[in-house]
This record gives structure tokens, sequence and C-alpha cells, in this order.
């Protein structure tokens, strides 16, 4: 989605990373809410390091109520979440001012009959198309995963 198409009525997500502006997250998580047609889109928000913390601390007082992960902060956000699943956190969710942390990684096994031809490419886009379906109620279709892979 281009900035100008985003309306009033767009619904907003948050990719946060080094890179989330081009990195694949952004790019595998939009282009699958765009083949469903939901009018939403995951907003970019490009940080380093230094910037984490603060970032971290105030987003459960922001207008950010949901976020997708970059792999560089999976596991350096468990330590600001009020409760997590995992060592390593996929997505947040803002619930009562207090950040949640989620991990996919059981979700996104059950998925697949076989794991063992499953790469981590598939098994990260898979993770964007249930992230998609919490938030947008947006279909899971691992059949589709190959055609959102190719460039």
């Amino acid at each position: 989605m281009r900035p100008e198409e985003i309306k009033p009525d767009t619904a907003l997500c948050t990719i946060l990373g080094y890179n989330a502006q081009t990195g694949q997250t952004r790019k595998y998580f939009n282009k699958w809410l765009k083949l469903n047609k939901i009018n939403a889109t995951a907003i970019a928000l490009n940080i380093t390091d230094e910037h984490f913390h603060f970032t971290m601390t105030s987003v459960a007082k922001s207008k950010v109520d949901k976020m997708i992960l970059e792999y560089e902060f999976k596991a350096k956000a468990v330590e600001y979440c009020y409760k997590q699943e995992s060592d390593s956190i996929d997505f947040i969710e803002i619930e009562d001012g207090k950040v949640i942390g989620y991990n996919l990684e059981s979700e996104a096994n059950v998925l697949f009959e076989n794991l063992e031809f499953i790469d981590d490419r598939i098994k990260f886009v898979a993770k964007m198309m249930i992230i998609a379906n919490r938030w947008y109620g947006v279909k899971i279709d691992v059949e589709q995963i190959p055609l959102l892979i190719e460039e």
C-alpha cells in the first residue's frame, strides 16, 4: 500500500526493525493483506539498538496496539513484556496498557504435515499469515506461500 492509498478507515499496525521499511516482514505481510483485499497495512519503524529501549518502554502508552518484530529484536523484546510465551517474540499486542509478547513457532509448525520439507522462509511467511488472520481475519492458506515468495 502506497502512502496516498492510506485512508482514515485503513487499519494500521507497526513493524519494528533495523530495516523494517524494506524488510521481508513488511513485504510478505502487506502483500498477503493486499491479495486478500484487506484495507490494512503495516507501517515500518526503522530504529537502531540505541532507540530500542525507549521504543519498547513507550509503546504501551502510544497509539500502537500491535507490532511485528523483525529478527534483530525478537529476543530483546522479551524483557519488556508483561507476559510472553517464549524467549523469542514474533509480535506484541498492548492489552490494558501492558505489552504482551507472542511466539508463533508452534502455531506455524502445525500448518504443515512434514516439517522436514519446510525451510525458514516458508515458516516465516506462514507466521505472517497467522498474524494477518489474528488481526484482520485473513484466511491462512499455506498453498499460497510459494506465490508470495516469488519475486
